[in-house]
């Protein structure tokens, strides 16, 4: 029998589920912003968390908890917006499951069941941020962080990411494949794989790490092939994006979406992160890659390109955003998912054309103070003189 409480709440979740979500009052030229986000705990089903059974749950008690909804991979497929979102439980282990979308900016529900990935690594304890590459393989990709404990050091809370490997056809069926190796590289996380052969071969983007947390000698985001992506190896990685002092990649940086092919260059949207005061601060950046070349830089514009506002920066994790999925539309509309704390999951909407044009006219950051000003006054001059002011 189920509960009477069962009802109230389904209903609650109906109407979180039917929102519309409006653009917010946000205007910088590059991207909409929408007021609510897309994914939240909230939408957690109710028969993911309750026992629905009265005799069994009583006081319709929440017997298996979601803490949070965040870092989600995207793609569409057959004209429906899909999600692959890192759930996060109440205790603290997160798993992947498959929202989906008529319109890419609401309406997302959850499939019934989340994703059982193969179970072939006996010493994983936790998985997490996958990212979705549609390959020209024919097959779509998941690449994500297989976190396990550090051995060989006491500190319970040491740790060893490594990237794991899957892929599918529908985002129902999932094969393990081997996660993937660096030779010069002792740990892994936020590796993206390129949608297209390079030179024949699998391409990765990379983030080198000495540590867990800490990135050590690793220099920023990597760029490395490997032949077998079922054995994946990587001897070698060129840093592309590199950790820059006294910049938002100062303590370390690391690929976000899945590469864009736009019409002039690769669209990447990465993070950058640097210490403060007040604990690491994730902001997103932007940079663009030749088209022939993916591992040559061709455009970075200066600065931050989305942070978190308002509300966004309130959560489990405060003052962080972080994206791993994008989908590009076919009439060149970008949807750019991004969780803000660790908390929840957004979307902002932008364009191939407003990308490039922002990659490629954008300054570039002069890394000093005084030329900065100088770059500003520059715009200023300019502006003023337009206004008939000078």
């Amino acid at each position: 029998m189920l509960h009477q409480q069962y009802y109230i709440q389904q209903e609650k979740y109906e109407k979180l589920i039917g929102r519309k979500n409006r653009k917010a009052d946000f205007y910088n030229g590059l991207y909409e912003r929408y007021q609510d986000p897309v994914l939240t705990r909230d939408h957690a089903p109710l028969h993911w968390k309750y026992d629905l059974n009265k005799e069994t749950n009583p006081y319709f008690m929440e017997r298996l908890g979601i803490n949070a909804v965040m870092n989600s991979g995207a793609i569409r497929l057959n004209g429906k917006f899909y999600l692959v979102a890192r759930v996060e439980g109440a205790d603290r282990k997160s798993f992947f499951a498959v929202a989906e979308s008529d319109s890419g900016v609401d309406g997302f529900r959850f499939w019934d069941y989340p994703i059982q990935i193969p179970d072939t690594c006996p010493e994983e304890t936790n998985v997490y941020d996958m990212r979705l590459t549609q390959h020209e393989d024919g097959y779509i990709y998941g690449v994500f962080c297989s976190e396990s404990k550090d051995k060989e050091n006491p500190d319970f809370s040491a740790a060893v990411a490594e990237a794991g490997i899957v892929r599918t056809k529908d985002l129902v069926s999932w094969e393990r494949l081997d996660n993937l190796k660096t030779l010069r590289s002792p740990q892994q996380r936020n590796v993206v794989l390129h949608p297209e052969f390079v030179d024949g071969k699998y391409a990765f983007y990379t983030r080198p790490m000495d540590g867990f947390i800490e990135t050590g000698s690793g220099g920023g985001i990597g760029f490395g092939l490997c032949e077998d992506i079922c054995h994946g190896m990587i001897d070698e990685e060129t840093i592309i994006s590199r950790r820059i002092y006294h910049t938002l990649t100062e303590a370390k940086n690391g690929a976000g979406a899945v590469p864009i092919r736009g019409k002039n260059c690769w669209i990447h949207i990465a993070h950058g992160v640097r210490n403060t005061a007040a604990g690491l601060r994730y902001v997103l950046y932007a940079f663009a890659a030749d088209l022939q070349d993916p591992a040559k830089v061709i455009g970075e514009p200066s600065g931050v390109f989305l942070v978190p506002l308002g509300n966004e920066r309130v959560g489990d994790v405060s003052n962080v955003v972080f994206t791993n999925g994008a989908v590009a539309d076919e009439d060149g509309t970008i949807y750019i998912y991004y969780a803000s704390c660790d908390t929840r999951l957004h979307v902002a909407v932008t364009s191939i054309d407003r990308m490039e044009d922002y990659l490629f006219h954008t300054p570039k950051d002069p890394l000093r103070s005084p030329d900065c000003v100088k770059q500003r006054c520059r715009l200023i001059e300019q502006n003023l003189a337009l206004l008939g002011k000078q």
